[in-house]
């Protein structure tokens, strides 16, 4: 329990950003999943709508400090990457 108002206050903007972080995380998450899944159908046309939409929830995640810049950096390759190897058969 809080002693403080100082405390107080510090209870309350952890619970806020608990939450937001813990929304953006599962978007990031549902994002990356939906891509990875496409990219695993091996239609590249038809996945790089997912792909370019997991990029671009992770960037918001990265630069929000919910995800690490380079945590977000790699995956984004990585899926990329797997979308091109499927666009070159």
């Amino acid at each position: 329990m809080a002693n403080h108002a100082s405390a107080e206050k510090r209870n309350k903007q952890r619970i806020i950003r608990t939450a937001r972080n813990r929304s953006i995380t599962s978007s990031v998450r549902t994002a990356v999943k939906k891509a990875r899944a496409a990219i695993a159908a091996g239609d590249a046309s038809a996945a790089s709508v997912p792909v370019k939409a997991a990029s671009r929830e992770l960037a918001r995640a990265a630069s929000k400090g919910v995800v690490h810049p380079r945590a977000a950096s790699r995956v984004t390759s990585r899926i990329e990457s797997a979308l091109a190897k499927i666009a070159a058969r």
